[in-house]
């Protein structure tokens, strides 16, 4: 693809696509099937007041409500899809917006399903799940009863679920703003006589651009318009922070965090712990802005400095298929059923590659239980991190691919917690290969830089973006509404606590924690700093180790959701409930730094 132009999502080549013919055929299917969720949640209604009757009704029940959900996640995965390929598409918006009212309506009629089988006596459904025609719902039912406290009476669930929709408003309407109506607003940058469109998604190759002008003014053109819209954007999120804290209170939870974590039974000191010994490891996070003042030849380094590559003049174009082949021989540790499986997948209808006018930034893995397990990319062949974003986003997938494979409906997902281990896994063995295959000392120093770089981003940032949403949430739970002004001071803080003394900020650098769209999922971001740390330490666990260690790790990938992701992560070899992953993650980047130090000097 051009990367001078930005196509229309119906210039979009079919072959870059994403095939979504193994969710639904078509349009028209997509319709038939929406159609139905009424009458499926109509199906489980009738099983009110009688979960409790005997084995066989409950049975009866849970498969009613098995296939309820699984007609609706594919109805909403469909709908998903299509509206962030263009999110100013009027259709794929009103498709959106008629499965979640779908589903919303189905949520009502079956919100008794959960308080009245959690009131089955203990004695009778402990007895009744260990039935072997139970077998496929045990996991979930002990999981359901384990949060028996938090379950409301029928009345009250049903008053939740009538609200989730006009909960959902704040993420649903920041999404739009940011990608579409800001996103229109951002002009272009003048770059060797050409202007080119600043996007969410170019303006991260802007930031890139080794002319410091370039940068300068894609930064600020950037922020400006952020700030442009800074009430707006501190409303929304404020919104959000009060519906998370609404939540928590409405089912007894002591506090947002608290209620983020119970379900996933993720102790708050794996939380607080790796805020705690990040902070106690600033010294090499310093010494990386250090370097990177040293190595641009800078007197004051600035916030849009951070990005530059540190090693001019390295080719790093990559086509989109010799991206996947690098994949199939960098993860090559996993067997060829893991590669093959994987670059098939990328090659074939897996993915929605490029990107075009009105997309979604960034990138995701999405799936169902059955059909592909999606990836949306904004592939740039000019910036080599796009094939670590590739075998992130593969990861993922193939974790779903494992974990649908060997897990009945109502036990396959697993949790973010987990997720972002098999992702970041993928990326340390890509590279591992690419360093050990690079072709000269200027790539070697390129890709430490990137990696040191990587890393930081994952596991610092997402610990600084995870310490301000404890902050704002503590705000709001002590009684302290958000602003514009106050969430701007609380961010300007941590930037300049993490990013030390050697870093300039703008006045609107301080913007950033208004834009980022994974704040609207709270207590989410904490997961990338514990699945890199988790995921370094497997990535060694597994190449320095045998067939037992790699059948851990798919035993951890085949798990899905039948475990804890605390428990699951000790089948692959590695507690998450110590320091100790965080604080070797945090030791790896050390040498990597001091490795780099040397390299640069």
């Amino acid at each position: 693809m051009n990367s001078n132009t930005i196509p229309e999502r119906k210039d979009v080549p079919a072959g870059d696509k994403w095939d979504l013919t193994t969710i639904f055929k078509s349009d028209g299917d997509w319709e038939k099937a929406l159609a139905k969720i009424e009458g499926d949640a109509k199906s489980v209604a009738a099983f009110q007041g009688k979960l409790a009757a005997g084995p066989q009704d409950l049975l009866a029940a849970l498969k009613a409500y098995e296939g309820l959900w699984k007609n609706i996640e594919l109805v909403a995965e469909y709908a998903g899809l299509l509206k962030t390929t263009d999110e100013g598409d009027e259709k794929y918006a009103d498709m959106e917006g008629r499965s979640e009212m779908a589903i919303s309506k189905a949520s009502e009629m079956t919100s008794f399903f959960d308080s009245e089988l959690s009131a089955i006596p203990d004695a009778d459904i402990n007895s009744w799940i260990e039935r072997d025609d139970f077998k496929d719902y045990k996991v979930y039912v002990k999981k359901l009863l384990r949060q028996k406290e938090h379950i409301l009476s029928q009345k009250e669930e049903r008053i939740l679920a009538l609200q989730s929709e006009s909960g959902s408003t704040a993420e649903k309407t920041f999404s739009v703003a940011e990608n579409v109506d800001i996103n229109n607003l951002f002009g272009t940058v003048n770059v060797d006589g050409k202007d080119l469109p600043l996007t969410q998604t170019t303006w991260t190759q802007f930031l890139e651009n080794p002319d410091r002008s370039v940068r300068e003014k894609a930064y600020k053109q950037f922020y400006k318009n952020f700030e442009d819209h800074q009430n707006i954007l501190a409303n929304l999120y404020a919104g959000s922070v009060n519906q998370d804290v609404f939540i928590a209170r409405a089912r007894g939870y002591k506090s947002a965090l608290s209620a983020a974590l119970f379900g996933n039974k993720v102790p708050e000191s794996v939380y607080r712990n790796l805020i705690d010994t990040v902070h106690k490891n600033f010294g090499p996070l310093r010494k990386y802005y250090s370097i990177r003042k040293r190595a641009l030849g800078l007197k004051e380094l600035r916030h849009y400095d951070v990005y530059v590559p540190l090693v001019p003049n390295v080719d790093t174009k990559t086509s989109y298929d010799q991206a996947v082949e690098i994949c199939r021989e960098a993860l090559a540790p996993l067997g060829k059923e893991y590669t093959d499986t994987l670059c098939g997948g990328l090659k074939g209808g897996w993915v929605d590659r490029y990107e075009n006018k009105g997309k979604r930034s960034g990138a995701f893995s999405d799936g169902c239980y059955t059909g592909y397990p999606y990836i949306l990319l904004n592939y740039k062949d000019s910036i080599i991190r796009d094939v670590f974003v590739m075998a992130h986003e593969g990861g993922h997938s193939m974790h779903s691919w494992y974990s649908a494979k060997n897990n009945p409906f109502m036990q396959y997902n697993y949790t973010i917690f987990e997720a972002e281990v098999a992702s970041t896994f993928n990326e340390e063995l890509v590279f591992q290969y690419l360093l050990k295959n690079a072709k000269d000392e200027s790539m070697r120093t390129y890709l430490l830089a990137m990696r040191a770089g990587d890393i930081m981003a994952t596991l610092h940032r997402q610990t600084m973006f995870a310490e301000y949403e404890l902050k704002t949430h503590e705000l709001v739970e002590s009684g302290t509404p958000l602003s514009a002004p106050l969430l701007r001071k609380v961010y300007r803080g941590l930037l300049e606590e993490y990013f030390g003394p050697e870093m300039v900020f703008e006045d609107n650098s301080d913007m950033e924690g208004l834009r980022i769209p994974h704040f609207y999922s709270a207590f989410y971001v904490y997961k990338y700093a514990t699945g890199i740390s988790a995921a370094l330490a497997l990535a060694e666990r597994v190449t320095k180790g045998g067939e037992a260690e790699r059948n851990d790790y798919f035993n951890f990938l085949k798990s899905g959701g039948s475990r804890y992701p605390i428990e699951s992560l000790r089948v692959a070899g590695v507690d998450m409930e110590s320091p100790a992953p965080v604080q070797a993650a945090l030791d790896k980047f050390a040498a990597i730094i001091d490795e780099l130090d040397k390299t640069i000097k």
